[in-house]
């Protein structure tokens, strides 16, 4: 994985970062912007993710992190849109992606390619953000 990751900042100048604890050092989990490895009716495009140890969940590193990596993409990596999706029992990532002012729109909903079919974890919701959404946000605050 972390071959992948750092080709990817290789190529495209931007990845997934580690979320470390400022008070402990501690190694929390990743987030970033990257393009997703498969085609949808959607791509191609850049994702925000997250990734967390069940020890930091509830306690709104995942927030911080996904807040921050959105102003990357769209500050410095100069993105038009960006794009999120997960599986809809993941109600804490679902949270974060409307936390971070991501809405959903139910005809972009996709089976994600990369999942067999009849997995309960195939069908996918898709949140998306633009440039433009993100800065009226950042207005208001």
């Amino acid at each position: 994985m972390i071959e992948r990751i750092e080709k990817h900042f290789s190529q495209h100048g931007f990845g997934l970062w580690a979320i470390e604890i400022q008070e402990s050092g501690e190694l929390a989990g990743f987030t970033g912007i990257h393009y997703p490895s498969f085609e949808a009716h959607f791509t191609p495009c850049v994702e925000i993710g997250w990734r967390l140890a069940n020890a930091f969940w509830g306690r709104g590193f995942a927030t911080e992190a996904a807040r921050a990596a959105l102003a990357y993409g769209f500050l410095q990596a100069n993105l038009l849109e960006i794009v999120s999706f997960t599986v809809p029992a993941n109600t804490r990532s679902i949270s974060v992606m409307e936390k971070i002012g991501m809405t959903r729109s139910l005809q972009d909903d996709f089976d994600h390619p990369r999942v067999p079919e009849g997995s309960k974890l195939r069908h996918h919701l898709l949140y998306r953000i633009s440039r433009g959404e993100f800065m009226s946000k950042q207005e208001l605050e």
